[in-house]
Formats: C-alpha cells, sequence, structure tokens
C-alpha cells in the first residue's frame, strides 16, 4: 500500500531444505490472500524455496 502495488508475491526459503508448505506457511498464505483480495492488491504467488527446489502454494491450489 505505502509504494502502491500492484500485486504481490512472497518468497521464503526452508533452511532445512524441504520446500513443503507447513500448516503455518499454508495459514499465512490464506491470511496475505484475504487481506490482499479486501485492499484489491492480489496475492500471485507465495513461493517456498529448499535444497535444488521450490514449491508454488498458488499451484498447489492453497490459494
Amino acid at each position: 500500500m505505502k509504494h502502491s502495488a500492484a500485486s504481490v508475491m512472497c518468497f521464503h526459503n526452508h533452511p532445512s531444505g524441504d520446500a513443503s508448505p507447513s500448516h503455518q506457511d499454508i495459514t499465512v498464505t490464506k491470511r496475505l490472500k484475504k487481506a490482499g483480495d479486501l485492499l484489491g492488491i492480489p496475492l500471485i504467488d507465495h513461493i517456498i524455496i529448499g535444497h535444488n527446489s521450490f514449491t508454488s502454494l498458488k499451484q498447489e491450489g492453497y490459494f
């Protein structure tokens, strides 16, 4: 909002190397999606980066 974002993408890593989403990752993603919808700033994706892999929560159907 501060910088008039048209949309948002979130990224974070899992130091364990396992890019599988945790329960907390899924919960935060749903909250970000809901907040973005309310503000008119769509969440494009939430990507978890692991060791030589990544997971797209959008592609996995979490939102």
